[in-house]
């Protein structure tokens, strides 16, 4: 059982990496502001609409930058995998901290949503500044990765990793991301 927690730990640090990877891919692209601008990008049902400048960075992300919807789509579903991973992992084992963790997650995720101004727009944390979204987004993804990281190496000096077991648990990864 250690062994197979292990396993998943060094999986959710490897959905990590997608996010990590993939969150500073489409970093270059957004814009945290919630100014009003109207949209001018490709998709011409929308053409006019005002929006925030957040989303319009988002849809222009998803409609002009090459790779950029799978991208986005990537991140999104590394994302949850890591959520879902890490609760099935604190069900596992001895991680005193994973239930922070999952709310790091989740508090995350949350203001993922919140920093491109899509589905919390209208309510009452749409009220909440943008950037202060995307910084909060930001924060509880450099925590969710220091404690996955320490915790990781933790178990490995109790049970070292071998090549095969490494291999196996990025091949995995990549299957189980790829594969959504």
């Amino acid at each position: 059982m250690d062994r197979a927690r292990q396993l998943l730990g060094e999986m959710l640090i490897g959905c990590f990496v997608i996010v990590l990877l993939s969150g500073g891919f489409l970093a270059f692209f957004y814009t945290p502001s919630g100014g009003v601008v109207p949209y001018t990008g490709s998709y011409e049902p929308l053409r006019g609409v005002p929006m925030s400048a957040a989303y319009h960075s988002v849809l222009d992300l998803g409609f002009e930058v090459r790779g950029g919807l799978f991208l986005r789509r990537l991140h999104h579903s590394a994302s949850v995998l890591l959520g879902v991973g890490t609760a099935v992992w604190a069900l596992l084992g001895r991680f005193r901290y994973a239930f922070a963790v999952l709310g790091l997650i989740v508090l995350g995720g949350l203001a993922g949503y919140g920093a491109v101004d899509d589905l919390l727009s209208g309510t009452v944390l749409g009220r909440v500044p943008i950037p202060v979204w995307y910084g909060l987004h930001l924060l509880a993804a450099l925590a969710v990765g220091a404690a996955l990281v320490i915790s990781s190496r933790r178990e490995a000096a109790r049970n070292p990793r071998t090549l095969p077991f490494v291999a196996l648990s990025i091949g995995l990864t990549l299957l189980v991301v790829f594969g959504l």
